[in-house]
């Protein structure tokens, strides 16, 4: 039955068969072969409870938030300013991707909007000042990567929805980590460039004056930040009231820097229903397979072959962690998380490991997959803002912020606390 769901997810997946429909086609199939209870008896009710739930209301929300964001241009604004602040480092403006891409990513919730966004400012800059391409996109590539990291994420969200996990606890598990890596991406470019300055190209100085000055740049996007972020931890509001809020802030910004239009918005209305839609689809197609692989006893099974196996608690971590570092070279980060989470997850918890603090180890092995290849998404992303850029670039640039995160999960795993000290100390 683990070989038929794990062959079909990959055949399938081969196929080009987008994601949704194949998690949907494996649930028959599961019902079909291995299951007493008819999944087609109770496939309505199985998927108005999947669509049917408060929580997953913040998703188009933070969607909606990351399109207003880059298509009313206060994505450049922030970059310049944050320009200013950082391009004095070996490396100049490669660190501004980073902090652009931190900031970015505590606002839209979107690792691929991230990397977009900050793809579009920063990639004419680099053409114009004579960067070495590889380590200036591979940061951008890297950067990007927080989006599912630092909260609000969207793909926390779902993962709270699929593991009934508390999602304001995953969104604290989530900060020091994700401000964590961003610092060691930084760390990696300082220590690159000092070593080899060519790759960093010139540094930028700018007086105390013009730094002060560029912080009017960055207050809007602070709002922002502190509106959503402040507003869930301080009790106000949960994760679909802050987005709420956060779309309203996002609008008054857009109306406040002159860049708000109606086709701005409409534009953004037609991006978020696009993404949504793709994510809800996976969504729901996670929850049929979920039902599908219970009432077949799927779970069961695998917890038992392991138990039967004899490994240690640690071994099994460590073949789940392999796990997902080699699938994510060949499955997309969302359909990789909820094609896996209702199997492994009851193996974690059954373990004694802490739910919270094994989705934030599973989102920075999912955030591996964004920038390895063949198929990580912000590579693509990436390249396509250049001009007659090379693939190959992207990958090289990529590879030492790939050793920062094999270096974080090794970190989650020895020093649980990094994740847990928040949530439960809040």
């Amino acid at each position: 039955m683990i070989f038929f769901t794990t062959a079909g997810l990959l055949g399938l997946l081969a196929l080009s068969i987008p994601v949704g429909i194949v998690l949907f086609l494996l649930a028959f199939g599961i019902d079909q072969f291995f299951s007493f209870f008819p999944l087609m008896r109770g496939l309505g009710q199985v998927l108005w409870s999947s669509s049917n739930n408060a929580t997953l209301i913040a998703v188009p929300l933070f969607v909606l938030i990351g399109e207003i964001l880059l298509r009313s241009g206060i994505a450049e604004r922030t970059y310049m300013a944050l320009n200013k602040w950082v391009a004095w480092l070996p490396g100049g403006l490669i660190h501004a991707n980073i902090a652009t891409s931190t900031m970015f990513s505590a606002t839209s919730g979107s690792s691929v909007a991230t990397a977009a966004t900050v793809a579009t400012v920063a990639t004419p800059q680099a053409e114009k000042l004579g960067y070495d391409q590889k380590l200036f996109t591979g940061s951008i590539a890297a950067g990007g990567t927080l989006g599912i990291l630092i909260p609000p994420s969207i793909n926390l969200i779902v993962y709270g929805f699929l593991t009934e996990s508390s999602i304001p606890k995953l969104f604290l598990a989530g900060i020091v980590p994700g401000m964590g890596m961003a610092l060691m991406f930084m760390l990696v470019t300082i220590i690159l460039c000092s070593i080899w300055p060519k790759l960093g190209g010139p540094k930028q100085h700018c007086s105390m004056g013009e730094k002060l000055a560029s912080l009017v740049e960055l207050l809007p996007i602070l709002a922002l930040l502190f509106s959503i972020v402040g507003s869930i931890y301080a009790g106000w509001a949960t994760p679909t009231e802050a987005a709420s809020v956060g779309v309203l802030f996002s609008l008054l910004i857009s109306k406040w820097t002159r860049r708000y239009s109606h086709d701005m918005l409409i534009d953004a209305l037609k991006g978020t229903i696009k993404i949504s839609s793709m994510i809800m689809l996976v969504v729901s197609g996670a929850y049929v397979l979920n039902f599908a692989m219970t009432a077949a006893g799927v779970g069961r099974v695998l917890q038992s072959t392991i138990t039967g196996l004899g490994m240690t608690p640690l071994l099994t971590l460590l073949v789940i962690v392999l796990m997902y570092v080699i699938l994510g070279f060949f499955i997309e980060t969302l359909s990789l998380m909820v094609a896996t989470i209702p199997i492994v997850v009851p193996i974690i918890t059954q373990m004694g490991y802490d739910k919270i603090w094994f989705g934030i180890l599973m989102i920075v092995l999912v955030e591996m997959a964004l920038i390895t290849p063949p198929v990580g998404l912000n590579l693509y992303v990436v390249n396509s803002a250049r001009k007659n850029g090379k693939m190959g670039d992207v990958i090289i640039g990529s590879m030492p912020y790939v050793a920062v995160m094999i270096l974080m999960v090794a970190l989650l795993i020895a020093f649980p606390s990094i994740s847990l000290y928040l949530p439960n100390n809040y």
